[in-house]
């Protein structure tokens, strides 16, 4: 999955256009998104917290240092974002297969502590939505998750 999702990055910085968007930044969408998704269910979990840094450390090829400043500004940008809309309009552009393996990193973070809260899964199934990712993908990258 990994070489997938380094390939989402690879893809943002290569190969897709998004500068047609205002102030358009794709990995501070991704990291908002999975911040978004850590605290649906109002706990803050070490274990996603954890999966997190790991997802954008590996994806993004950023040390520790800057893994937590983006997550310090995808948390502010999370606190004043009126919708997921914010941040999934700066991701459409990307393929579907790309698409795909966001959800399923986001399912990874909302499983990291063991439980899928109801909150998360609205979370995903709206990002989901707004990614025109169809139902059926959305289920099978939650099964994938689910089945490791």
């Amino acid at each position: 999955m990994f070489n997938v999702l380094t390939s989402l990055f690879k893809e943002l910085i290569e190969g897709s256009d998004l500068s047609k968007h205002k102030a358009t930044n794709p990995n501070l969408a991704i990291a908002s998104l999975l911040c978004e998704v850590a605290g649906a269910d109002y706990q803050i979990d070490e274990r996603e917290q954890a999966v997190k840094r790991q997802l954008l450390k590996r994806l993004l090829n950023l040390d520790d240092t800057q893994v937590e400043a983006l997550l310090t500004q995808a948390q502010s940008g999370v606190a004043e974002s009126a919708s997921l809309y914010d941040f999934t309009s700066q991701l459409r552009e990307l393929s579907q297969e790309v698409r795909f393996d966001l959800i399923k990193g986001m399912w990874e973070v909302a499983h990291a502590d063991g439980e899928i809260d109801p909150l998360e899964d609205a979370v995903i199934r709206k990002t989901a939505e707004l990614l025109y990712v169809d139902h059926s993908e959305f289920i099978r990258a939650k099964l994938q998750v689910l089945d490791k």
